[in-house]
C-alpha cells in the first residue's frame, strides 16, 4: 500500500547505475541475444535492450524522492565513475571500463539526464532512480537542516563548528559541511569545519570556511586507533578546546 519514498543513497560501494536495484524490482536488462544480464557496473555497457513488462504496477505507481550529499553526474571528468570509483579500489584501467558503461547505458536510456546534479551519486543509482522511477533528487543536507530548524537555531549563535570524516573538494560538492556553512555565512555567522583528515584545504578556505583543522594534530597513533571511537571523541573534544581558546 505504500505510495511514496524517501530513498538515501549514498556510500554504495557500486557503480551500476542503479540496474542492481533495478533488477530486484522487476526490470530486466539484456543483452544483444536476449540474454539477460546481471545489474551490475561490468555489464552496463553490453546492455542492448530493456524489458519492463515484469515490473509490478504497483512499483510504477510509487511517488519516489531520492535524498543524496553530492551534486555528482552521471558520467564526465566529474561524474560517478572517475571521482567515487577509485575510492572503492577500481584501477585505472577498471575505471575507463565502468565509464565507458555509464556513457553506453545513459545513451540507451536518453542522456538528457545525465549532466544533472546527483545523479551520479552512489555509482549512478540517483539516475537509474530517476529516470527508471522518475524519482526527484534532493539534497540530503538540506532535507536535514530544515528538518531540525537550523536557520532558527542559528538565531542566536556566534560560530558554528562542523565536521567529517575526510574534507576536500568533494565536501563543496552539497555535503552536509558546505551546506552548513552557506546557511551560517547568509547570517554572516563564521563557520570552522574539523576532520579526521584534510586535503586541499586552500579550497576549502575560498570556499567561504573561516578555517579547517584536523582533530588528529599531533597526534601520532596509528590511523586504526585513530578511528577508534573513544580516541575520535577525545581528539574531537581537544580540537574543539582549541578553537575556543582561539575566541
Amino acid at each position: 500500500g505504500c505510495t511514496e519514498l524517501l530513498i538515501g543513497i549514498g556510500g554504495s560501494a557500486t557503480n551500476d547505475a542503479g540496474t542492481g536495484m533495478l533488477t530486484a524490482l522487476g526490470w530486466r536488462f539484456l543483452d544483444k541475444n536476449g540474454e539477460e544480464l546481471a545489474g551490475v557496473g561490468g555489464n552496463l555497457d553490453k546492455i542492448e535492450k530493456i524489458d519492463d513488462s515484469l515490473v509490478p504496477e504497483a512499483v510504477r505507481r510509487l511517488h519516489v524522492r531520492v535524498v543524496c550529499d553530492v551534486e555528482t553526474p552521471f558520467f564526465g571528468p566529474n561524474g560517478a565513475t572517475r571521482v567515487f570509483a577509485p575510492q572503492k579500489g577500481a584501477d585505472e584501467e577498471t575505471v575507463e571500463e565502468l565509464e565507458a558503461g555509464m556513457q553506453h547505458f545513459a545513451s540507451l536510456i536518453g542522456g538528457d539526464f545525465a549532466s544533472q546534479p546527483g545523479t551520479g551519486a552512489a555509482g549512478g543509482l540517483g539516475g537509474g532512480l530517476k529516470v527508471f522511477l522518475h524519482a526527484e533528487l534532493i539534497s540530503g543536507a538540506e532535507l536535514v537542516l530544515d528538518t531540525i530548524g537550523f536557520d532558527q537555531l542559528l538565531e542566536e549563535t556566534d560560530l558554528v563548528i562542523t565536521g567529517e570524516g575526510k574534507s576536500d573538494s568533494q565536501t563543496l560538492t552539497g555535503k552536509t559541511p558546505y551546506c552548513v556553512m552557506q546557511h551560517a555565512r547568509r547570517r554572516g555567522i563564521p563557520t570552522i569545519g574539523i576532520a579526521g583528515r584534510i586535503e586541499e584545504k586552500e579550497r576549502l578556505l575560498e570556499a567561504g570556511f573561516a578555517d579547517f583543522l584536523c582533530i588528529n594534530e599531533g597526534c601520532e597513533l596509528p590511523l586504526q586507533e585513530l578511528m577508534c571511537r573513544n580516541v575520535a571523541a577525545e581528539n574531537v573534544k581537544l580540537c574543539v578546546r582549541r578553537i575556543a581558546e582561539r575566541l
